[in-house]
């Protein structure tokens, strides 16, 4: 079994700036692929941003230039750094892994969200 901690939300002014972290323990050799998903009220799910062992790195349009997802091996957690933050980017942030991209995408491990408020 995985378990996700994620951390770092809060209230940020519209342009700023902030950095999730997603601390990942458990069966941690069976993940392969991690990601972000965002959902707010009223809104669809929507997957912000993945990577994979190698890597290899997706972006939802609406946070392409803005949003960097990146991974620490030797700390096994996966990061999302992000800037010029927008009222439309307020939602539940949840952290997601699996065995492949798909299982990842699937929600196979979920942690339990943080919250990203984005208002003057």
């Amino acid at each position: 079994q995985v378990q996700l901690v994620e951390s770092g939300g809060g209230l940020v002014q519209p342009g700023g700036s902030l950095r999730l972290s997603c601390a990942a323990s458990g069966s941690i050799f069976s993940i392969v692929a991690m990601g972000w998903y965002r959902q707010a009220p009223g809104r669809e799910r929507e997957l912000v941003a993945s990577i994979t062992s190698g890597r290899i790195t997706t972006y939802a349009d609406s946070v392409k230039g803005r949003f960097t997802i990146s991974r620490d091996g030797a700390k096994n957690t996966v990061y999302l750094q992000m800037n010029s933050l927008k009222p439309e980017d307020t939602a539940v942030y949840y952290c997601v892994g699996g065995s492949t991209w798909l299982n990842m995408y699937q929600g196979d491990y979920r942690g339990q969200g943080t919250q990203v408020t984005v208002s003057s």
